[in-house]
């Protein structure tokens, strides 16, 4: 293996961490003297990084360090091309810290990613209560995946066979909602030109799924709650109940039981939708996701000839990480989207990331400066020391300045 002399070497580490140079064939031709104690006995002279590294082999494998998050898993390596698409010019390695014992690996749950402890346990808890025939409720903000735990938790259970239906209940005026759910008979209202089933009975043997089942009118909710305790609808304009056998996931980005204190929503409902709870976390707490999240949506956006993002500016980085993320996962992508439209070339700048990322935001409001205290005659302090029996601390109450104001006052009087 040849190297560089060892100062510059030292140098690189110092400024980039531990590090290995690969030419264009994908062979190792130098390390740094911390990479060179990690790996040991596996730095042999020309060998190819995919030994080096025990990753599949062949060109594949720079290209899947070339992203975080795309690499093998439990990998620590990032590649970054000399030269654009790493033609000819060869490859910086930079190695990362080992796994700390308290660091989870990568996992992938029915379309949702994380390495978070917290999500993690969710996942379990899905694959739990999917075996249940119990009614859930998710509980997460707008844009964090509920729709997405409401699948899994159908893939997962003896319904996966049946049918799944979902329903946004915050997006339909109360007797449009009813209809919907429950179905309506022909000529019940203006423009029911035929019977229609409605979604309980279209979930027939699988899921149905609630969406913002917290916006459900007052009015509707009594009916909600009769069609899960006696497990029949009666379809709107129609008599006779009609049996449907469904299992209700219900979400909501609020507090149900704020809500029921609040007399917006029945607390008997409540206990039948909020047998288990989930609680999704928002991507602000998901922190360490932020980054290889947005490397998985920007892969989802390349094609052959299109732009390939190779790296991110470190401003870049700072914004994405730092962000409040109101709309979560559903944003990310979102900013991810524009951003790889927006920009050009191989590396994303913070001009890439969209106009919100770049305004100033204001700074709170300064406490208006305190009150001068107020002229005070020679007169005025005497009337009032004399008023006070001659007492400075009860004096200062009096005229509304402070013991040491009335100090100053009476020396420069």
């Amino acid at each position: 293996m040849t190297h560089p002399p060892s100062l510059e070497l030292s140098a690189l580490e110092a400024l980039a961490g531990p590090l290995l140079l690969v030419d264009a064939r994908g062979r190792v031709t130098a390390a740094t003297p911390e990479a060179l104690t990690r790996l040991g006995a596996a730095l042999r002279p020309g060998r190819p990084l995919s030994e080096v590294l025990g990753l599949p082999g062949g060109p594949e494998a720079l290209a899947a360090l070339s992203h975080p998050g795309r690499g093998p898993e439990g990998t620590r390596a990032r590649a970054i091309a000399l030269e654009p698409h790493g033609q000819g010019g060869g490859w910086v390695v930079l190695l990362g810290d080992a796994p700390g014992p308290r660091e989870s690996a990568e996992e992938t749950f029915h379309g949702m990613w994380t390495r978070e402890p917290a999500m993690q346990h969710l996942f379990r808890l899905v694959e739990k209560v999917a075996r249940t025939e119990s009614s859930v409720l998710v509980r997460g903000e707008s844009g964090t995946g509920k729709e997405l735990v409401a699948n899994a938790l159908h893939a997962i259970s003896s319904r996966h066979k049946g049918p799944f239906r979902a329903i946004n209940c915050a997006a339909l005026p109360p007797s449009l909602l009813e209809s919907e759910l429950f179905g309506h008979t022909r000529g019940a209202f203006t423009g029911a030109v035929r019977d229609s089933p409605g979604h309980f009975r279209l979930a027939e043997g699988g899921t149905l799924f609630l969406d913002e089942v917290g916006e459900i009118p007052l009015e509707s909710q009594g009916k909600l709650l009769r069609a899960l305790e006696t497990r029949t609808v009666i379809p709107v304009g129609g008599g006779a109940a009609v049996p449907v056998n469904v299992r209700i996931v219900a979400a909501t980005h609020r507090a149900l039981r704020r809500e029921v204190e609040a007399g917006r929503f029945r607390a008997d409902l409540m206990y039948r939708l909020r047998v288990v709870p989930l609680f999704l976390p928002s991507l602000r707490e998901r922190r360490s996701d932020i980054l290889p999240l947005a490397w998985r949506f920007l892969a989802q956006w390349e094609r052959p000839g299109s732009r390939r993002v190779e790296r991110m500016s470190p401003g870049a980085e700072r914004l994405l990480r730092g962000h409040d993320w109101p709309g979560n996962v559903r944003e990310l992508r979102n900013v991810m989207e524009y951003a790889f439209v927006i920009g050009e070339g191989p590396v994303l700048h913070e001009a890439d990331l969209p106009p919100e990322f770049s305004e100033v935001r204001p700074r709170p409001a300064a406490s208006p400066p305190p009150a001068p205290a107020p002229a005070l005659s020679a007169e005025t302090l005497q009337a009032a020391l004399d008023r006070a029996g001659g007492n400075r601390t009860e004096a200062a109450r009096l005229l509304g300045i402070s013991r040491v104001t009335l100090w100053r006052r009476l020396r420069g009087r």
